[in-house]
């Protein structure tokens, strides 16, 4: 089993009652600016282990009877087909699945604003679709005169100009599918027609990480500057909270750069002095509190930090990043002390393909590649490519023989199947690759279980698999990114296109 740090439960009971005690002590309704993955959190998952992907949506099941849901999308993101880089879907279908993972948990969500629209062809069409499922949308236009004319932003001009969305509950939760989607501009636009009304709206904020009450350059802190290099997020002390209670906090760059002009909005709307004297005091988040073995937290946080590095290192090479984002990654894994080999699964990977290249070498022309598996236990398995398969589906096969004891040399794909999909893909798809890919190959060995308890148990042992991490000498395609995505294997590769190794 994977050693566990962190006490979900204890989490969610905690989180729980810290927001409703938010809730009492505000006079009017409350709106939480939830950052981060409100489902599916699968960063917190590796790098507080026990921490269950969905607690946040369990705090708000928890809280459903007292709570409004608004999720925002920026026009920009909708014309753009911006992507969710965890599931691979469009951030216009994450609102749909979101609205739906919501409804599963007995949440109504209905309500959607589209955010700096400015009549984009992309967000109508979505904003229609969205409409013709019985959902409220509403646009907003960027807010005139932010940052700097603090007297227009707050004014029938700024905020007054967009529409108020309809809310009845005590506690509304502003979320969205990623960063730049709006949510603080949205929390301010309603609070300030709430204000005008004469009501007393207050604002929080929910982030996960970084977790404010760790040291600055924890592991678990450091691994959220790693999954933000793209929009450089820093940790940083919380000076405005050090000078009002004395006491160190950790917050990121960009909120404590807003926070003097936050606090001057809030200020101008409420028509009173700021209850929050720091970007601390602002956040609800008690994640931290959950933690109850640090040194497994520790652990997990240099592993995804050595991911992050290798993903943005592949990134690169693709021309999907900047060369400031590379050297922000190299800069993070630096100061976390760790080097790539750090990831147990990297010299075995490179291991596994010196030797796939020595054996092949006089035999084929073709590419040759290579990856490495650690088993729950610690043990480690490879595999390479071949005529039939993807190095990663060999090793995924090579996996649950580890795991149940099976003759290395034993075939688990039935000899019929691969070339039932030998010929769908050569001779009626006229691929140019027959072999198969992690996704493909699991669809055939589910169908190889039909024939003997072998391949039955092979099947069934692919659930140990989850968790586990994985490290290719090359990019892997993306049939196989589909099926380690669907059996919850982290994987890493090197920022190596597949290519003729054998020159």
């Amino acid at each position: 089993m994977h050693k566990l740090g962190f006490d979900s439960a204890k989490y969610i009971k905690e989180q729980t009652q810290y927001i409703l005690e938010r809730v009492r002590n505000s006079q009017g309704r409350l709106y939480i600016e939830c950052g981060g993955k409100l489902l599916h959190d699968k960063h917190a998952a590796r790098v507080l282990p026990g921490f269950d992907e969905n607690n946040k949506m369990k705090v708000f099941e928890a809280l459903k009877e007292h709570l409004d849901i608004i999720i925002c999308i920026y026009a920009g993101d909708i014309e753009q087909r911006k992507i969710r880089g965890d599931f691979g879907i469009s951030y216009d279908a994450d609102v749909l699945k979101m609205i739906h993972d919501f409804a599963e948990y007995g949440i109504k969500c209905d309500k959607v604003v589209i955010t700096r629209y400015e009549n984009q062809v992309a967000a109508l069409q979505f904003m229609r679709k969205l409409e013709r499922r019985g959902i409220k949308v509403y646009t907003h236009t960027a807010t005139p005169g932010y940052p700097s004319n603090i007297d227009v932003v707050v004014s029938d001009e700024g905020y007054g100009k967009n529409p108020y969305i309809e809310v009845d509950a005590p506690v509304v939760v502003v979320t969205a599918p990623g960063p730049g989607s709006g949510k603080l501009a949205t929390c301010l636009n309603q609070m300030y027609h709430e204000a005008k009304r004469g009501e007393k709206p207050n604002y929080s904020k929910l982030e996960t990480f970084p977790i404010w009450n760790l040291p600055l350059n924890h592991p678990v802190n450091l691994a959220y500057e790693a999954a933000t290099l793209d929009i450089g997020d820093v940790n940083l002390i919380d000076h405005f909270h050090h000078d009002a209670y004395g006491i160190i906090t950790v917050n990121y760059s960009r909120d404590l750069e807003a926070y003097p002009l936050l606090r001057r909005i809030l200020e101008k709307i409420t028509n009173q002095p700021c209850v929050y004297k720091s970007p601390t005091d602002m956040g609800v988040n008690r994640c931290g509190f959950g933690i109850y073995d640090d040194a497994v937290c520790r652990a997990a946080a240099d592993q995804e930090i050595i991911r992050r590095v290798f993903h943005t290192k592949t990134d690169y090479l693709q021309g999907i990043c900047s060369k400031e984002v590379y050297n922000r990654a190299l800069a993070v894994l630096d100061k976390a002390g760790l080097k790539e080999e750090d990831r147990p699964t990297v010299l075995p990977a490179r291991e596994a393909l010196v030797k796939a290249i020595a054996e092949k070498k006089g035999k084929t022309d073709g590419i040759v590649c290579a990856a490495a598996l650690e088993l729950d236990d610690g043990r480690i398995v490879t595999g390479h490519n071949s005529d039939l398969m993807h190095a990663g589906a060999a090793l995924v096969l090579n996996a649950v023989k580890t795991l149940l004891g099976i003759d290395k040399d034993r075939d688990l794909i039935h000899k019929e199947i691969i070339e039932s999909i030998t010929v769908l893909k050569r001779d009626i798809l006229s691929s140019k690759g027959v072999s198969l890919n992690v996704d493909e190959i699991l669809i055939a060995l589910s169908m190889s279980s039909n024939y003997d308890n072998t391949n039955k148990a092979a099947c069934m042992a692919l659930k140990a698999l989850r968790g586990c991490d994985v490290h290719f000498t090359h990019i892997p395609s993306a049939g196989d990114l589909d099926g380690l995505r669907k059996l919850g294997i982290n994987y890493t590769s090197e920022p190596q296109f597949p290519g003729r190794n054998l020159d």
